[in-house]
């Protein structure tokens, strides 16, 4: 397995940050990249990336503009936006991999908002077949409903009022996710439903398989048929996962890309991205 920096140059002249996981035999079975969720560092993913390159894949990760690697100097008054994120950064991430790719499909895995991001870029076309996991926009009636109240403070009151006073969202300092841009956290705030009205979601034509999790507050089976509605001419299933299939309390909205999955969840997702196949219970949409 190769492992190198790269540097993707978006149209708007934004530079991203991230790292090509190059496939650790001569043969590649299918490019993945890997979309992060909000506020979460590119490098979280990384030992799935090399994982994926260990069992033939030429593999991208990459940091969403205003976060990580992709952070400006000055992160206040930048003006980066969700929507940027898809229309821009997603866009130019399949752009440059169309462009270096060895051989077999295009594939993406999408975490969070990674998974809804396919939906606004004017590439979408490209993908072959499309993973997601707990994928939603925070509309906050999608919240599961014994936490919906204290997420709906944290995010929808909290956040937007944190935002206001220091310019940007200081999430690493609270503990909470990376700092976002204000624009990414408004639209996180306020965006809702409205937020697809930017995209392509009916250029997207790859197999999508969405998983949800039973425990997971945020990406609830409603929000990941919400965002499944979108594709409208994608073949499109869902699965769901329970902790107990992998003898574990909790899982959550994030846990399922700790390399404590790897013999588990990781090799589960090859059955996805090598044949199409579900490995999971089905969800009905």
């Amino acid at each position: 397995m190769r492992m190198n920096e790269i540097d993707i140059i978006c149209r708007d002249g934004v530079r991203l940050g991230g790292h090509w996981w190059g496939s650790a035999g001569d043969a590649v079975s299918g490019n993945v990249i890997v979309n992060p969720a909000t506020g979460v560092l590119a490098r979280y993913y990384h030992r799935y990336a090399r994982f994926l390159a260990g069992h033939g894949y030429d593999v991208l990760t990459y940091d969403y503009r205003g976060i990580g690697a992709s952070r400006p100097a000055r992160l206040k008054g930048c003006g980066y936006r969700w929507p940027h994120w898809g229309e821009r950064d997603f866009d130019a991430v399949l752009r440059y991999v169309q462009a270096r790719r060895r051989g077999g499909p295009l594939l993406v895995v999408g975490h969070s908002i990674g998974g809804f991001l396919p939906g606004l870029a004017e590439s979408a076309g490209l993908i072959e077949r499309l993973l997601t996991v707990g994928a939603q926009h925070a509309w906050w009636l999608d919240y599961a409903p014994r936490k919906r109240a204290g997420l709906f403070l944290k995010w929808h009151v909290a956040m937007p009022v944190l935002t206001a006073l220091y310019g940007y969202f200081p999430g690493r300092r609270l503990g909470w996710l990376e700092d976002l841009p204000a624009g990414v956290a408004n639209d996180w705030s306020f965006g809702g439903p409205a937020i697809r009205k930017a995209g392509r979601f009916a250029e997207v034509t790859a197999p999508i398989l969405a998983v949800a999790v039973s425990d997971d507050e945020l990406g609830t089976v409603p929000a990941i048929r919400r965002t499944l509605s979108y594709y409208t001419n994608a073949p499109r299933a869902a699965a769901l996962i329970e902790p107990a299939d992998y003898g574990r309390a909790a899982i959550g909205h994030f846990n399922l890309f700790h390399d404590s999955h790897a013999a588990g969840f990781w090799t589960e997702t090859l059955a996805w991205l090598k044949d199409g196949r579900n490995p999971w219970r089905d969800l009905p949409l």
